[in-house]
């Protein structure tokens, strides 16, 4: 069971650890690597600035990057990843700042590459895309960026800067992960341990409405101490945001971030609008049911977490998980399989908690080497589903990283998160299909609506409404401190969920909870994903093995066709509403399934 204590790092069974030297096996092959990136660097400055003139010259070069790519990417990860087990490592973390440098160095020495083409007549490039396949599409988004491309000296500038400019990141890690001390809450004469894992993996899920809400209101105080400090480095994200758009020529932050996840205004506006307005109703239905099982008076921001069975939630193994989660995608054939069983078996994936590990979960996907998964396991059989999402990730760029090459393997933002949430649906189907237990089957039921569409659709999409209000703020050059955002956040929540929740005291705090404002317009793309996802998953149960193979092609296509392209190769036409409008549908007709459920099951 989840331990409330949490362990030193060192103290943890390291059979559950990943295993980093699938990346380099040395301390000393990762020290080569960075300085063989550092030598390709200099080779390029020298071989290429001021020459990439002719077709040639410019495939060449392109040649040369992708080798530097490569090993950075590697560097990069192997640093990143130590430091994403343990914050608190001092040796970890100098490596990772110590890298940061030199990244900013080389980012610096090789920023000519892209202003000297992106300069060159189109004819020219065309020329060059002619001559290589290999490069078709790097030099194609070139050619797209033209129009926003800054003076050579000017980009070189911001290329040196790029470690600066992440800062807010990684103050914001740094408060929230390592100076954030939330000590412990007491009910009734008893204390309870309280922390960013414990709360988010433990306490929002806890059936005892005393303890539930006693944790959620300490855990607010202690975040509104950091309020304005976290506001400081949000204001300074979102400032240089605009800063770099303005520069750059687009009409606003929202056009610039979208720009490079090569879908327009028009989707990214839908989204929002389209779940706020036709989602709530029947997430307001679902919060109804919630009250009306556990007894309570009044509906709180803090009870949405609750269990509809709270009695019954299957414990598992990681053994057990291993079978379930082999058995439910091996649906995607032998080689998916495969590549499951080695997750396992080579230590792709770090299971345990402990002091200093980054919470949630997430799946990094390095070329050149395996994919790596972050967990906190907590031996409940919802890990399943988590695990599921991430192994999505990992087998969607396993194959794209097997059939192109390192500037091609990556598709847009936008498409990132449905093959992960692909691969809920599939083990849901699985766990399903394998279960007469109509108790069970709600359990599935509600888990699909509590954890997939809730977090992709619920939680992503209101820090979506938020972030969209804010860049509304400083695209007319406005700026927001806390009190703003608060206010902000909690009229999101109220328009969402209207009188069938109370948006509580310290509700409005939630957007310091979340990395992902730090990213861009990441939060609406879990929704976009899911919506494709539903789509895929809805033609599978309908036509069988043939959407399956449809979707492993898009999978192997990475990032060589745009979102709207990709889900085209699915049989999903995003460019309507109708596949958003269908989804909405269907998270209806399961939370109406889990109603139907809980009157049978109370007979």
């Amino acid at each position: 069971m989840l331990s409330t204590q949490l362990l030193e790092r060192k103290d943890v069974d390291e059979r559950l650890t990943w295993d980093l030297s699938g990346i380099f096996k040395t301390e000393k092959e990762y020290e080569e690597a960075v300085e063989e990136a550092q030598k390709l660097a200099k080779e390029l400055e020298e071989e290429f600035k001021g020459k990439l003139d002719a077709p040639q010259m410019i495939n060449n070069c392109l040649d040369k990057l992708k080798k530097l790519a490569q090993l950075m990417i590697l560097a990069g990860s192997y640093a990143h990843l130590a430091v994403s087990v343990d914050q608190t490592n001092t040796e970890n973390l100098q490596r990772r700042t110590i890298l940061s440098n030199i990244a900013s160095d080389i980012e610096s020495r090789i920023s000519f590459i892209e202003s000297e083409i992106i300069e060159l007549d189109e004819e020219i490039i065309n020329q060059a895309i002619e001559e290589s396949k290999e490069n078709a599409n790097y030099l194609r988004k070139i050619i797209r960026k033209k129009k926003h491309a800054l003076l050579p000296e000017v980009e070189k500038t911001l290329s040196a800067l790029s470690s600066v400019l992440e800062a807010p990141y990684h103050i914001y890690n740094m408060a929230k992960l390592a100076d954030m001390d939330f000590g412990t809450f007491t009910v009734d004469g008893k204390d309870y341990p309280l922390s960013f894992a414990l709360f988010e993996g433990k306490w929002e899920y806890e059936n005892d409405t005393k303890v539930r809400r006693a944790a959620f209101e300490a855990f607010s105080k202690k975040l509104r101490e950091y309020q304005h400090t976290i506001a400081a480095v949000y204001q300074t994200q979102v400032q240089k945001e605009k800063t770099i758009a303005t520069l750059r020529k687009f009409d606003s932050v929202i056009d610039s971030l979208l720009f490079h996840q090569e879908v327009d205004r028009e989707l990214y506006d839908r989204q929002i609008d389209l779940i706020m307005e036709h989602l709530a109703p029947h997430m307001r239905k679902f919060a109804k049911l919630l009250q009306k099982i556990h007894g309570l008076e009044e509906m709180t921001f803090a009870d949405l977490k609750l269990e509809v069975d709270p009695e019954f939630e299957p414990e598992i193994t990681i053994e057990e998980a291993k079978k379930y989660i082999e058995e439910g995608l091996s649906v995607f054939g032998e080689d998916y399989r495969e590549m499951v069983r080695r997750a396992f078996e080579e230590r792709w994936i770090d299971f345990p908690q402990n002091k200093g590990k980054s919470t949630g979960a997430f799946c990094s996907t390095p070329y050149g080497a395996h994919p790596f998964i972050l967990i906190n396991w907590t031996d409940r059989m919802r890990e399943v589903f988590v695990l599921s999402h991430e192994l999505g990730h990992a087998g969607h760029f396993y194959l794209a990283h097997q059939y192109q090459n390192i500037f091609d393997s990556r598709p847009s933002l936008y498409f990132i998160e449905a093959p992960s949430t692909m691969n809920e649906l599939l083990m849901a189907n699985y766990l399903m299909k394998n279960t007469q237990d109509k108790r069970m089957r709600r359990w599935v039921l509600f888990t699909l609506i509590s954890r997939t569409y809730y977090h992709n659709f619920v939680t992503h999409l209101l820090e979506a409404a938020y972030q969209r209000e804010v860049y509304r703020i400083i695209d007319k050059g406005g700026s927001v401190q806390a009190p703003t955002l608060n206010k902000i956040k909690r009229e999101v929540l109220e328009k969402f969920w209207g009188d069938a929740v109370k948006i509580n005291e310290g509700a409005e705090l939630t957007w310091m909870r979340q990395p992902h404002y730090y990213m861009g317009l990441y939060p609406y793309t879990y929704s976009a994903g899911l919506t494709i996802a539903t789509q895929v998953n809805k033609r599978f149960l309908q036509e069988g093995q043939k959407a399956l193979e449809d979707w492993k092609e898009v999978l192997k296509a990475g990032g060589t066709k745009t979102p709207v392209e990709l889900a085209k190769m699915a049989g999903v036409d995003i460019t309507t509403e109708k596949p958003l409008l269908d989804t909405i549908e269907y998270i209806g007709s399961v939370i109406d399934e889990i109603i139907e459920l809980t009157e049978e099951l109370g007979k």
